[in-house]
């Protein structure tokens, strides 16, 4: 948690700039509520290094120099983060950690012991002009400029945090491709956060009102299905809060904490935090949501259902209780009812707390809110006494980000399984109650053989091997009668592609999919 200049100041940052908006996270009390580290991101330094190769700040926008800002930081009770890339040179010219291009020796030791000794606490490394050597591939080259500063991190006599851009550059739409999904599968060894895909709209001084509400959803979207990578100590990060800065309405504003609250993002505001709006202000200082996004069980929320204009969300909290948000992507107000059992609690009751309003209610079966056009409701519910243990229910999601689906509604044994567009409809929800299945309308996934191309159905649950499926950290699913994964037959993405089992491939998108939870 806590803020970083650049969506809001790029390159025209400036100590002054720094020491004002750490200022206003106390003054406002926003740092006492956990926004405490303060990252100075790009075009922070002079244009070459010293005669030592150190690196060193742009004397005319930081006069006092970068181990003078940490300390006043540390002085307010805040954290110093600084911004530096894995290439020859930063996103904006400046000297790099990286190797040069042409190869020759990297600064990531020299560097790291540079930020040590100014105090820093948190370093996020970008990833433009890498140089890839001959021989090598583009994600091998950049798995080895990570690895090699998170080995100058351990050496640097500091605890750093360590914030790495890699996967963003190898993302691509909202579902991704092999090599980001490979990327995703070992970056969170040599850091604890991630930056893994698009940049969120900056603020536009010439055009301060244009809307950066496009920019927010398409950051979301590509974030809610990555939950697996998650979870305490690793975290993905969909890029930085613009709440409360222009860009945003006041339900846009309280949309995007939400969001970022459910799927376990890192909170750190890029905006002028003196200038914030209220409704900014109040929804980043909300402690509920606060609580939902620091919860220590480190789940990421799943995708209950999707319809194009409401998205259901729900998340496992580390008591036992469950959040629960609603999106209105729609452009009109739209009137919600959510039942419990939809979210993984059926046969129970439970208390609810809307976390905008703090009412309360006690004994509810159903979640049931006006939600304004973009806005999104979140309640904190407290399962009553007596109530099992929540069953990972929603959607399963695939190749395309769409849906597994029991074709034309259908629950005769032998019915295909699908891919379809996200309908939020009874035939695409699915739980995982633990014993190994996967069901839909009152009956189980079934792997109608052992063979690859076999087809994938629904039939009547028997707990055979064949209706038995393992979850897999690379977001596969195997069937257990075959050791085969749950395929989209040819990589296809079209409504009514079936669904079989095949030979297992290495992160494939047509064998990637997002599981309730």
């Amino acid at each position: 948690m806590g803020w970083n200049d650049w969506a809001h100041y790029e390159c025209s940052v400036t100590e002054q700039i720094v020491v004002a908006n750490a200022d206003a996270l106390v003054s406002s009390g926003l740092a006492a509520k956990g926004y405490k580290t303060v990252t100075v991101d790009d075009c922070w330094m002079a244009g070459s290094r010293d005669a030592s190769g150190t690196l060193v700040a742009d004397s005319t926008k930081f006069p006092h120099g970068m181990a003078w800002l940490g300390n006043y930081l540390h002085s307010k009770g805040l954290n110093f983060g600084i911004y530096e890339d894995a290439g020859s040179s930063t996103c904006g010219g400046y000297p790099g950690s990286g190797q040069p291009q042409g190869g020759g020796a990297d600064h990531f030791a020299h560097d790291a012991a540079t930020f040590a000794s100014w105090g820093v606490d948190y370093l996020k490394l970008d990833g433009c002009n890498v140089y890839v050597p001959s021989g090598q591939t583009t994600e091998q080259a950049y798995r080895n400029a990570y690895s090699a500063e998170a080995t100058a991190l351990a050496s640097a006599g500091r605890p750093i945090v360590f914030s790495e851009s890699a996967p963003a550059y190898f993302q691509s739409g909202e579902w991704g491709n092999p090599t980001w999904f490979d990327v995703l599968g070992w970056i969170g060894q040599y850091g604890q956060l991630w930056r893994e895909g698009y940049d969120v709209a900056t603020y536009s001084a010439s055009n301060p009102n244009a809307s950066r509400w496009s920019s927010v959803m398409s950051n979301y979207g590509y974030n809610r299905w990555i939950a697996r990578y998650a979870h305490p100590g690793n975290w993905n990060d969909p890029d930085f809060l613009i709440a409360g800065d222009p860009g945003l309405s006041a339900d846009e504003s309280r949309s995007q904490v939400a969001l970022w609250a459910m799927m376990s993002a890192p909170l750190i505001l890029s905006s002028d935090v003196s200038a914030l709006s209220s409704a900014g202000l109040a929804a980043l200082g909300n402690t509920d949501i606060v609580a939902v996004d620091q919860d220590t069980a480190g789940r990421q929320a799943g995708v209950v259902s999707t319809n194009g204009t409401l998205d259901v969300l729900a998340k496992p909290l580390s008591n036992g209780d469950r959040a629960v948000a609603v999106l209105n992507r729609g452009s009109a107000a739209q009137t919600v009812t959510t039942t419990l059992s939809s979210i993984g609690l059926p046969n129970c009751t439970a208390t609810a707390k809307d976390l905008w309003t703090g009412t309360t209610t006690t004994g509810t079966s159903t979640l049931s809110a006006t939600i304004p056009a973009h806005g999104t409701a979140i309640w904190r519910l407290t399962p009553a006494t007596g109530c099992a243990a929540a069953i990972p229910t929603g959607e399963i999601v695939g190749n395309g980000a769409k849906c597994m689906d029991v074709s034309g509604s259908g629950s005769a044994n032998g019915t295909a399984v699908i891919l379809y567009s996200c309908g939020g409809t009874a035939n695409q929800a699915w739980t995982r109650p633990g014993d190994g299945s996967v069901q839909s309308l009152g009956k189980c996934l079934t792997a109608s053989g052992t063979t690859a191309g076999s087809s994938v159905v629904i039939s009547t649950c028997a707990g055979t091997t064949a209706q038995h499926w393992t979850a897999h950290a690379d977001g596969t699913l195997t069937s257990d009668a075959s050791g085969l994964c749950l395929d989209v037959y040819g990589g296809g993405t079209a409504n009514s592609t079936k669904l079989d089992t095949w030979t297992c491939g290495s992160h494939q998108a047509n064998q990637a999919w997002a599981l309730p939870v």
